[in-house]
């Protein structure tokens, strides 16, 4: 079955406008390259599709400027069928909606039979942070992601013309327009020049910030308002349903180039930025508030505090005193507008904050907001109070002036380092710190907590690693200062294995003033990251430790009764498999959710979801739906990276509809997973089940990654060698100090250079010798019964299979037959022997001949794209051996065999829409 069967007029639109999109690129590489350009490029299209050998012989004898032209002339087709399917996908979200109601609707009718209390508390806490990562994992360049949403505008622009059956003269200027932004993208340099800095990255980040402010953020809050009114739910005025995070300039594990001057810069950065989106929405109001005061009039609140703000600035001109002398609401409007100049002002001249001149942080800006708004609830303007002025104030409150909450992370050992150095020189020790237990360390550092006395003067005696890691602290300290309590709220400890992992974090938070128990005040929260299996194990331990301890439980309190925990998903996959990591994280998740509950805290999940379902990514929306009961209590953390964030946010209706789906997702899981689904018998059924399959899943992983001719084979097999050329990020891929093997690569080269020869085996590998263990352990019918019944094995099953109809064992073997040494080809025999079996075993359980039988759409825009994709792969093989045979003869890199070679990297990252 096809999916025009399932979906006619969307799939006949989507194949016209990709069709066009491809012609009008045929015409671009006429125009720019010659007609042979494009003769060899169908000659080797039809050609990859008949016979891939013949292919692969005709793509060996390319010349360099040749194959640098046909790859990117595939790789661009890629980014156009690519950028249409977005829009499409759009359109038919939106199709739907109009016809079903959104998702939002459809949410607020299923809280009509949740309990009413429990409801409204999970609506008075619901928080969703999606928080943008630097992790390098997007090969398009933002001058190419630029073009691409130009060309969706005009996708979208020439469907309202056909709709409304304008003149041929408008399809013709679209048609223009398109083909000149196609000859654009050809003129433009898909690889980068210089690695970015990390102030690089935060401008990516901020542009999507920046387009999110404007439109999808305030439609979703509005929408999301509105539908809970409809079912008798009142959404509070304080509530922040929805805000983002920001790793970038905040992470330091692992990257040298984070120092605190860079975190200072981004901070602001971001609030450039911040301040301009609040301008524009507080313009819009200016405009709108004519309110006269002689036809509705005004509270005196709001009188008094425009007396105030006109003494407090004087540069208001005496041109708008004169003008709105009695429009109140205007004049306030403006006050507003100058003390956000002043605050962007202080922020870049440094000067100190002026109560009444300018902002310190966002609550005081919300508070000029809310006179205006109670003002005109008093004065009958409740439309527009509870309209435009609902919306700018809700949009204000998810961004802040900051645009995005920043988390700063460091590994755990960092602080370690620093505070062993001032605990020896204190003397107060009979042994040196780095030689004391764990468990002592933790009851020293608690003790220490509590204490009022300081560690050391200021500045401390540390060497130089140690000041940068307690400078981090002062400047979260002077950030606060500088720009409000929003701009900062975790510190996030990487590779934590223990409690006194996070008590020294906390104890150096201390030193700096961000923490004071005896004076009441925790100014950040201290978050613990459970990075790989063995730490997710012991989850609940660890959590337990924490806040049985006085001190610590102290701290929690402070912050609103509410600990956060991350679950990373990228080091646990890559150590432990697909299966154990995401087996691990779920019952992880169950032993968290009972341990707070029995500490009368609220646990905040931040889930460290990679694009790729090998770092533990997939549809937001069914993984939300897909965790244990009880853990989701309104708020929940997961980070966007690389090409995740474009292909959620590059179209504004993507954008509105991924912000939806997520909202959505969580308050349902909040308000109505309050208890099993299943039956305690079923589940305990199940759980054992997925205990048997992990453990042989597990087993097969490990002697796969124990395999001593494997990292050879990895290097040999993949470009993972090319990553540190594509200058994708700032953050170096290897851990410093890791070595060459594969311990110190980080999970995103490790998923890159698995994707990119197209085996992608961090995705699926011992799936299959999982689920064979469960069924001749006589657990088949258990597993066929999870997979009808239980949300976590159904989501986990489809998300592998998605990546198995994404492998192509037959390209990998070209790869392996022209790259691997023969002493090496074993090991692709193991990935092809568990491949089989693996498919044959999804399939079995699914009960489909074929994977994604059900999902044809996506069947069959695989398939097309493999037409494009398998000449980018075949010469990517050709160049990866060009390139080896010459270093082997000690030959100076040929700029342009790298340049070529760095271009087909470039397009499967394109073709199969990931990367790490």
């Amino acid at each position: 079955m096809s999916s025009a069967d399932t979906a006619p007029d969307s799939s006949t639109a989507l194949r016209a406008d990709i069709r066009r999109l491809g012609e009008l690129l045929g015409g671009t590489l006429v125009r720019q390259e010659g007609q042979e350009l494009l003769d060899l490029v169908e000659k080797v299209r039809a050609l990859t599709r008949s016979d891939g050998e013949a292919a692969a012989s005709l793509l060996g004898e390319t010349d360099l400027e040749t194959a640098a032209k046909l790859v990117r002339a595939f790789s661009t087709y890629f980014h156009l069928a690519n950028v249409t399917e977005q829009v499409h996908r759009g359109r038919d979200l939106r199709a739907r909606r109009a016809q079903e109601g959104g998702l939002l609707a459809q949410t607020a009718d299923l809280l009509k039979d949740g309990d009413p209390e429990h409801v409204r508390e999970t609506v008075r806490n619901l928080n969703v942070r999606p928080v943008f990562t630097a992790h390098p994992t997007e090969a398009a360049r933002r001058s190419v992601l630029n073009k691409l949403r130009r060309i969706a505008e005009l996708l979208e622009a020439g469907h309202t013309t056909n709709t409304t059956g304008t003149g041929s003269g408008d399809k013709r200027r679209a048609d223009l327009r398109l083909a000149e932004n196609i000859d654009l993208l050809w003129q433009t340099d898909e690889l980068r020049v210089v690695r970015p800095e990390p102030a690089d990255e935060a401008r990516n980040a901020i542009y999507y910030l920046d387009e999110l402010h404007a439109g999808a953020v305030g439609d979703v809050l509005e929408d999301l308002a509105a539908e809970l009114e409809r079912v008798g739910v009142v959404l509070p005025p304080q509530t922040r349903p929805l805000t983002f995070g920001t790793w970038i300039g905040g992470d330091r594990d692992g990257n040298p180039n984070v120092t605190p001057q860079v975190t200072w810069d981004v901070l602001i950065l971001q609030h450039e930025h911040g301040i301009t989106d609040a301008l524009a929405l507080v313009d819009l109001l200016r405009g709108a508030l004519s309110n006269s005061i002689r036809n509705s009039g005004a509270s005196q609140e709001l009188l008094d505090s425009l007396s105030n703000d006109l003494v407090a600035l004087p540069e208001i001109s005496p041109r708008y005193k004169r003008l709105n002398a009695e429009e109140p609401y205007r004049l306030k409007a403006t006050c507003i507008r100058q003390k956000l100049i002043n605050t962007r002002d202080r922020l870049a001249g440094g000067t100190p904050h002026v109560s009444g001149r300018d902002f310190l942080g966002t609550a005081e800006l919300l508070a000029d907001l809310q006179l205006i708004q109670d003002s005109l609830r008093a004065h009958r303007g409740g439309l527009i109070a509870d309209g435009r002025m609902d919306r700018t104030i809700r949009t204000l409150s998810a961004f802040g002036l900051q645009l995005a909450t920043m988390d700063v992370r460091e590994h755990a050992e960092a602080h370690h380092h620093a505070l062993g150095q001032l605990f020896d020189r204190l003397g107060e020790e009979s042994w040196r710190y780095a030689d004391m237990p764990r468990d002592y360390r933790r009851k020293l550092l608690a003790k220490e907590l509590r204490s009022r006395r300081p560690l050391a003067p200021t500045p401390a005696p540390l060497d130089e690693a140690g000041a940068k890691t307690l400078g981090v602290f002062h400047t979260i300290r002077e950030a606060f200062e500088r720009f409000g309590p929003e701009v900062v709220e975790s510190y996030i400890i990487s590779m934590c294995l223990g409690s006194d992992d996070v008590f020294a974090a906390a104890v150096l938070a201390r030193e700096a003033g961000l923490i004071d128990l005896h004076a009441g005040v925790a100014k950040i929260g201290i978050v613990p990251l459970l990075e790989t299996t063995d730490e997710l194990k012991i989850a609940d331990k660890l959590l337990d430790e924490m806040l049985s301890d006085p001190s610590y439980r102290r701290l929690v309190s402070l912050r609103g009764d509410v600990q956060e925990v991350m679950l990373g998903y990228s080091d646990s996959s890559k150590f432990g498999g697909i299966t154990t990591s995401q087996w691990e994280i779920h019952r992880a998740q169950r032993r968290l959710r009972d341990v707070a509950h029995r500490h009368g805290v609220r646990l905040r999940l931040f889930h460290g979801r990679g694009g790729t379902v090998g770092r533990g990514g997939g549809p937001s929306h069914t993984a939300i739906l897909a965790q244990p009961w009880g853990t989701l209590e309104g708020e929940i953390k997961v980070t966007e990276q690389g090409e995740v964030i474009s292909d959620k946010y590059l179209i504004p209706s993507l954008a509105r509809e991924n912000l939806e789906l997520t909202v959505a997702a969580t308050l349902q899981a909040s308000a109505l997973h309050t208890s099993p689904r299943q039956s305690d018998e079923a589940l305990a059924r199940w759980d054992a089940a997925m205990d048997l399959v992990s453990e042989a899943a597990h087993a097969a992983y490990r002697e796969l990654v124990e395999d001593p001719d494997l990292p050879a084979y990895f290097f040999a097999s993949t470009p993972v060698d090319q990553l540190a050329e594509l200058h994708l990020g700032s953050r170096p891929s290897r851990r410093p100090d890791s070595g060459a093997g594969l311990d110190g690569l980080r999970a995103i080269p490790w998923v890159f250079g698995w994707t990119q020869s197209r085996q992608i085996v961090p995705g699926w590998y011992g799936v299959g010798s999982g689920l064979k263990a469960a069924r001749e352990a006589g657990l088949g019918g258990d597993i066929d019964e999870a997979f009808g019944q239980w949300h976590f094995f159904r989501n986990f099953l489809s998300n592998v299979e998605m990546t198995l109809a994404k492998t192509d064992l037959r390209i990998a073997k070209h790869y392996v037959d022209t790259l691997v040494p023969e002493n090496l080809k074993h090991v692709f025999a193991a990935i092809e022997a568990e491949h089989d079996l693996t498919v044959r075993e999804v399939l079995r359980i699914t009960g489909e001949s074929e994977l994604l039988a059900a999902s044809p759409a996506l069947a069959q825009t695989f398939h097309i794209r493999d037409q494009y994709l398998d000449p980018i792969s075949y010469l990517q093989v050709t160049l990866l051996a060009r390139q080896r045979e010459a270093a082997a003869r000690g030959e100076t890199p040929d700029p342009l065999l790298s340049r070529a070679l760095l271009l087909t990297v470039n397009g499967v990252a394109a073709g199969l829409r990931n990367t790490g």
